[in-house]
């Protein structure tokens, strides 16, 4: 499974209504973001290590304003946890891998 780059228009569908049984991981992000850059390359390895158990989406802030607003978010990276449509961890920065895979393996079941 890819990350999905999902809008304003589509977030409630794909995150808060995933299909998927599995956490929802959503990186809130924007192009001029150095930061967010750094972590990419994280959000891309754990997106792949764990395609089966982990939908990853990624939005970009600056084109979609509604759902950053609607959750608060006030400095990016974000990287924002779902399960059930419930948001149940955030984690703000850019972070080491370890740290999100820790917070994330919270939410596997």
């Amino acid at each position: 499974m890819s990350i999905l780059k999902v809008l304003d228009a589509s977030f409630e569908e794909e995150v808060i209504k995933s299909s998927v049984n599995h956490p929802v991981l959503v990186d809130f992000w924007a192009p001029w973001c150095g930061p967010c850059r750094l972590i990419a390359s994280v959000i891309d390895e754990i997106a792949h290590e764990y395609k089966n158990i982990v939908k990853v989406v990624k939005i970009n802030t600056d084109q979609n304003p509604s759902v950053a607003t609607e959750y608060g978010i006030r400095s990016i990276p974000t990287v924002m946890i779902f399960k059930n449509g419930i948001r149940v961890d955030t984690v703000v920065g850019a972070v080491p891998k370890s740290t999100l895979v820790s917070t994330l393996s919270k939410y596997i079941n």
